[in-house]
């Protein structure tokens, strides 16, 4: 079975929120998922929309035929936290925890 892969480090949005949007595409054909991705009303939709079109391009290099290609699996998991200070009362500080993602697309034939 052919596989190819893109992936996406360091994109500043939580894991948790860019995982509802890649659920939806999970398992569909990629004219599917591109369809879907560019009507999903979610920040990280057009992320995901470009990385599944980047694989897609990717396949189209190594001359992988296009048409049975499924995306075979989306992960998202945790990238590095950037940590920063919120000020307040009485001199102190709260810590508020800037999260990213790192997304990684498998487009496989069936």
């Amino acid at each position: 079975m052919i596989q190819v892969t893109a992936e996406l480090n360091n994109y500043r949005q939580s894991p948790r929120k860019v995982r509802v949007v890649a659920d939806t595409v999970r398992g569909k054909k990629v004219a599917e998922a591109l369809t879907i991705l560019s009507f999903v009303p979610k920040r990280a939709a057009l992320p995901l929309e470009k990385l599944v079109a980047s694989a897609l391009a990717n396949a189209k290099a190594l001359s992988i035929p296009i048409e049975n290609l499924r995306v075979k699996s989306l992960t998202v998991d945790q990238g590095p936290t950037l940590y920063r200070r919120r000020p307040r009362s009485r001199g102190m500080a709260n810590p508020i925890r800037k999260r990213t993602s790192r997304v990684r697309v498998v487009l496989a034939a069936k």
